[in-house]
C-alpha cells in the first residue's frame, strides 16, 4: 500500500507554493498603429514647398502674363544679356581650368616651402563672397586704386591707364580670380589619389616633364577637370555680385536684366520671364554637372 501510494504520489505532485510578497506579473503592451513611412517626408515637402516651390511657383505664374515671353525674348536687350552672360561663363570657365590645372600642378607636384598652408588656404578661399575679391581687385586696378596711383606718381600724369575693370574683361578678371579655387579642390584630391611610382617610372625613362603632364598627369585629372569646370559654368551662369561691384555699367548679364527689369524699371512679368529663362538654363547646366560628378566620383 505504502508503494502504491508513493506512486500516486510521483504521478500527481502537490502545485508549487507561490511564495508570498512576489511582485504582480506585468501587463501585456497594447500595440499601438506604427506611423507611415511617407509620413515623414510630410514635413520637409511642406517646408520646401514653402520655402521654395511657392515663390517659384508666384514667378512662373507671373512671367506667364500675355505677349510677356514674346515681348521680352524677341527684344535686343534680352539677346544682348543671354550672349553676354555666355560668353562670359564659358570663357571664365576655360581661364579657369587653365590656371586652375596651372596652380594645382605646382603645388601638388613642385615642393616648395608652405605647400601644405598654400592647400589648406585654398579651401579657405572657397568661402569668402565674391564682392570681396571684387573689392581687393578695385584697390588694386581701380581709377584711384594702386597701380593708377603708382602711375600718376611716376609719370606725372593726372590719371592712370588702368580703366579696364569696368569693361567685360574686368569682370572676367574677376570671375576667374574667384572662381579658380572651385577648379583646384578637385584637382587636388585627384593629385591626392595618384601613384608616385607611374611619374618616376616615366622620368626614368627620359620623358619629359611636358610629356609626363600630357601623358600620365593628364588622364588622371579630366575627371576632376569636368567637374570642377561643370561647377564653375553653373556658378558664373548666375554670377550677379561681381557684375555689380565692378560697377562694369556696359555689361549686362541675365541676373543684372532681372535686377533691373525688377528694381529699375518696375516690369515684374519681364523679370519674371528672364529669371525662369536663367532658372532653366541653370537647371539644366546642374544636370550636366551632377551627371559629369558621377562619373567622376565625387
Amino acid at each position: 500500500m505504502a508503494s502504491r501510494a508513493t506512486g500516486l504520489k510521483e504521478r500527481n505532485p502537490a502545485p508549487a507554493a507561490v511564495p508570498t510578497g512576489s511582485a504582480p506579473a506585468e501587463p501585456v503592451p497594447t500595440r499601438t498603429a506604427a506611423i507611415p513611412a511617407w509620413a515623414w517626408s510630410v514635413p520637409p515637402v511642406a517646408v520646401l514647398a514653402l520655402v521654395f516651390l511657392y515663390p517659384l511657383g508666384l514667378v512662373v505664374r507671373e512671367s506667364l502674363a500675355p505677349g510677356a515671353y514674346a515681348e521680352v525674348l524677341g527684344s535686343p536687350s534680352f539677346r544682348d544679356a543671354l550672349g553676354t552672360t555666355v560668353w562670359l561663363a564659358v570663357a571664365a570657365t576655360v581661364g579657369c581650368l587653365l590656371l586652375g590645372f596651372v596652380l594645382a600642378l605646382v603645388i601638388a607636384f613642385v615642393p616648395f616651402p608652405g605647400g601644405k598652408a598654400v592647400s589648406k588656404f585654398v579651401d579657405v578661399f572657397l568661402s569668402f563672397p565674391s564682392f570681396l575679391i571684387t573689392l581687393a581687385l578695385l584697390f588694386l586696378y581701380g581709377s584711384v586704386g594702386m597701380a593708377n596711383g603708382i602711375w600718376t606718381d611716376v609719370t606725372g600724369d593726372p590719371e592712370g591707364p588702368f580703366r579696364f575693370l569696368t569693361t567685360p574683361w574686368g569682370v572676367l578678371l574677376a570671375e576667374i580670380t574667384y572662381f579658380t579655387p572651385f577648379v583646384m579642390r578637385p584637382l587636388l584630391a585627384a593629385f591626392s589619389q595618384m601613384e608616385t611610382a607611374q611619374l618616376e617610372v616615366a622620368s626614368s625613362l627620359g620623358a619629359r616633364p611636358l610629356r609626363i603632364v600630357r601623358q600620365v598627369i593628364l588622364p588622371e585629372a579630366l575627371p576632376a577637370l569636368a567637374a570642377g569646370g561643370s561647377l564653375v559654368l553653373v556658378l558664373c551662369l548666375n554670377e550677379f555680385g561681381i557684375v555689380l561691384f565692378t560697377g562694369a555699367k556696359g555689361v549686362t548679364t541675365l541676373p543684372m536684366l532681372v535686377y533691373s527689369k525688377a528694381i529699375l524699371e518696375s516690369d515684374y512679368a519681364a523679370a519674371c520671364v528672364v529669371a525662369v529663362v536663367n532658372v532653366a538654363l541653370s537647371a539644366g547646366l546642374y544636370v550636366l554637372y551632377r551627371g559629369v560628378s558621377r562619373r567622376a566620383g565625387a
